[in-house]
């Protein structure tokens, strides 16, 4: 990329805010435009875990995640790690544990680090205030973590030093020749030499403003928030029908893919955190003082096939996708693959089974 005309980077979630960070760090101008405020969408209201461990339905898949693992650790070399930052390991158990048995015995061949161990061992060494049988087998993955993505979205947004845009959407998106006019709502309009896509459920839409069909899942998840004297807990855990972790000093977050299987029904989110907080009270019976904070539901990006759409779209010289689930393990390392090829034109076989051209 020659031109001096910035970047628009249309999203400030984890994936757009790693992706203008990495581009200014390799010396491309960024205008950062987002309809919300940096990391309070999707990136807020995500259960925030690292990792590799859930992402073994494709080998390329499992490469590219715990290569974004390992991007967060230089990630952490390179701000700082803050508050945001938390290598504390990842805990799984299950009522059944033959399914889990099988993975740890796949991420084992596959040099993966997992330790099994009792539940006993667990409330001694790990998580003293877990309601957790003393035989049942659990899957200890100490290289995990969890982000608050909200705090790492605002200091990469920061630090990048980028001209920005929040609290305005998106009207337009025209071929301009040289490059593209960005039209937004508050009647301004960019002259950029790329347009990056990384807007999260929305990206579609964008999309649909150069004529680009990027079909998306509709798959809406619920997250609740609650707020306790003392967090309980100390790392990422999912336990048999809930998933909890820490949230700060005094917040702890819950999330369940069998509530988020409730949203269609019509209950409302105040009911589905009830649900939600029932559940974890049975794991950890000290959140039963807790009180419900905050609840949202929200629709997670995931192209039609479930697996990321990222790099440039052939027939629309200077577009850009970055579209994800699982953006918090994913943004550092497709932000800077994808900085580097807008700079560089260098393609990472690391996206090879992802890029945008799959879908026609």
């Amino acid at each position: 990329m020659t031109s001096p005309e910035p970047v628009a980077v249309i999203g400030a979630g984890i994936l757009g805010a790693c992706v203008g960070w990495n581009l200014s760090r390799l010396g491309a101008q960024v205008i950062f435009v987002d309809a919300g405020q940096p990391g309070e969408g999707v990136t807020n209201w995500s259960f925030s875990w690292v990792n590799a461990s859930n992402k073994t339905v494709r080998r390329s898949y499992f490469d590219l995640n715990v290569a974004g693992m390992a991007a967060y650790r230089e990630l952490a070399d390179a701000i700082g790690p803050g508050s945001w930052w938390h290598p504390s390991g990842h805990l799984r158990w299950a009522d059944d544990p033959a399914q889990l048995l099988e993975t740890v015995d796949l991420l084992a061949r596959w040099d993966y680090r997992v330790e099994l161990i009792t539940g006993a061992e667990v409330r001694r060494h790990l998580e003293p205030a877990l309601s957790i049988p003393d035989e049942v087998p659990v899957a200890f993955y100490p290289d995990e973590a969890w982000v608050h993505g909200r705090r790492l979205v605002s200091r990469l947004v920061r630090e990048a030093g980028a001209e920005h845009r929040f609290g305005t959407a998106v009207r337009g998106i025209d071929a301009d020749g040289s490059g593209w006019t960005v039209s937004l709502s508050d009647g301004t309009r960019l002259h950029v030499s790329a347009v990056v896509n990384a807007a999260g459920p929305r990206a579609s839409h964008i999309a649909r403003l150069i004529s680009r069909h990027l079909p998306m899942r509709r798959e809406p998840g619920v997250v609740t928030r609650v707020s306790c004297p003392q967090v309980p807990v100390h790392r990422a855990m999912h336990a048999p029908h809930v998933e909890i972790r820490p949230d700060g000093n005094d917040s702890v977050v819950l999330h369940s893919r069998e509530v988020d299987a409730l949203i269609d029904t019509g209950e409302a989110p105040a009911a589905l955190a009830g649900r939600l907080q029932e559940a974890a009270r049975y794991v950890v019976h000290e959140l039963s003082g807790s009180r419900i904070a905050q609840t949202r539901v929200v629709e997670r990006p995931i192209p039609i096939d479930g697996f990321p759409s990222v790099g440039a779209v052939p027939s629309a010289p200077g577009y850009y996708e970055a579209v994800s689930h699982s953006g918090i393990t994913l943004g550092p390392v497709i932000g800077r693959l994808l900085a580097s090829e807008i700079v560089s034109g260098e393609r990472s076989d690391l996206l090879a089974d992802f890029r945008p051209e799959r879908f026609p």
